[in-house]
């Protein structure tokens, strides 16, 4: 069973700047809501409730947010903007916050391995929290789905969509045999290839089901694409060695690591849940 999801949250968000430049990018609001949330909510949909946090400077405000602020609650206590509260407050009853801190931002393959003393050595999902993923209406979220998939295929597993072949250069691409209409395993990984270059227009997005040796194989790693540890060269060997499972899911994803991505995901969310009077 997974019971653990990997935040890594330690990078610096400079698409975002200058809003960025003293708020962590993760606590960037879809309406009323910072985004690390609507990622933390989709874990614990998926059955997952130990939420562990890979952040660096800057990032106090994420610890902050998941913890109790007694000024505020007494302030507001007994009014109707206490009810507003609510959801926070029941993440915090329902899960555990852990936190480690990344001091140089190597890629994110050393991201996952920094989190490996909050993970042991288990299986664990990882959710990057720029990627804002909704389910088909009235069904599971995208990591619902992927631990589902995992609890009988008991391997690591990415989520992937089709991108425009102009865009393979932002994205980890994969090609793969095909299983089924939704199911694909890995026989090649690239990450950032040039759209000549990309083995197909497969992009993976910011939902994983890693299983633990992948901390041994990003140990072994070298630095690739830009001097950085790449999660694409670690999985690309266990593939190789074993099996990896790309996962066509059932959804929509926003890239709010754009400021595009971002005021469409606000749009969305706005049309879709804003109670209008």
């Amino acid at each position: 069973m997974i019971r653990k999801c990997l935040f890594p949250v330690a990078g610096y968000g400079t698409r975002f700047l200058p809003a960025t430049k003293a708020m962590a990018k993760e606590i960037l609001p879809i309406l009323d809501k910072p985004l690390v949330q609507y990622g933390v909510e989709e874990a614990l949909q998926a059955g997952l409730d130990g939420m562990a946090f890979v952040t660096g400077r800057s990032k106090r405000a994420i610890e902050d947010h998941f913890d109790i602020n007694y000024e505020l609650e007494d302030q507001i206590r007994g009014t109707p903007k206490e009810a507003m509260l609510n959801g926070i407050r029941e993440l915090i009853q329902k899960c555990t916050f852990s936190y480690t801190r990344q001091i140089q931002m190597k890629g994110l393959g050393h991201a996952i391995l920094t989190g490996r003393t909050l993970i042991g050595h288990e299986p664990f999902a990882v959710v990057l929290s720029d990627d804002l993923c909704f389910g088909e209406p009235g069904g599971p979220g995208v990591l619902q789905q992927m631990v589902a998939l995992y609890e009988r295929q008991q391997c690591s597993i990415v989520a992937i969509e089709e991108v425009p072949r102009d865009q393979t250069s932002s994205y980890g691409v994969i090609a793969g045999t095909a299983i089924d209409e939704r199911l694909l395993r890995v026989t090649d990984m690239v990450e950032k290839p040039k759209p000549e270059d990309a083995p197909s227009n497969l992009a993976i997005i910011g939902r994983y089901i890693l299983t633990p040796d992948i901390f041994d194989i990003i140990e072994e790693t070298p630095p690739g694409r830009n001097g950085e540890i790449q999660i694409t060269d670690a999985l690309l060997r266990q593939a190789k060695e074993g099996r990896v499972l790309a996962y066509r899911f059932k959804g929509r994803r926003f890239d709010c690591g754009s400021v595009e991505g971002y005021v469409e995901a606000t749009n969305h969310c706005f049309d879709t849940f804003y109670q209008r009077p």
